[in-house]
């Protein structure tokens, strides 16, 4: 493993004794001036003050006492100062003894190197809820595709996403 790749899991080892210790100013460290950070329910927020505070309330609030544990899947390097993390990791509370399946998470973490160090510059979060695909000729897919023609021929649909 090279040195690059051991800065940047220190970094998320950092990321996830912040949350256990409830420090949000070492968590906001572990970012970025302007990162971002997508959460597991879709919501975006922007630059580190805004996940230091966000995080100092959950910290102090319905996250407290918990802790964020997990464990990288791969590093894969894009050029020499940009990495992207892929890990897992899910929100332990103090009640519990082990995670409950449907809480855990997927995290894509872009890291930057800066003159700091190795620093997330944009996470985005997804629970890991795997979602099996109906084969073409099953009921689901011949319903759907039985309403699809049925939709061309009376010109419904065409939504885009500028127009939904």
């Amino acid at each position: 493993m090279n040195t690059s790749d051991l800065q940047i899991q220190d970094l998320f080892h950092r990321f996830m004794r912040a949350w256990k210790d409830g420090d949000a100013v070492a968590f906001g460290a572990c970012f970025t001036e302007d990162s971002d950070y997508v959460s597991y329910d879709g919501t975006r927020a922007v630059g580190r003050a805004e996940h230091q505070g966000n995080h100092d309330r959950l910290f102090r609030g319905v996250l407290a006492g918990s802790k964020l544990v997990g464990e990288i899947e791969a590093i894969r390097h894009v050029t020499g100062d940009v990495a992207i993390l892929y890990g897992t990791a899910s929100v332990l509370m103090p009640w519990r003894s082990r995670l409950p399946r449907r809480r855990v998470s997927r995290q894509t973490v872009v890291v930057v190197h800066t003159g700091d160090g190795w620093r997330i510059t944009a996470i985005h979060n997804g629970r890991v809820r795997p979602v099996t695909a109906p084969a073409p000729d099953s009921m689901p897919s011949r319903m759907s595709q039985a309403l699809a023609r049925t939709a061309r021929r009376l010109g419904l649909g065409g939504a885009t996403a500028e127009h939904p």
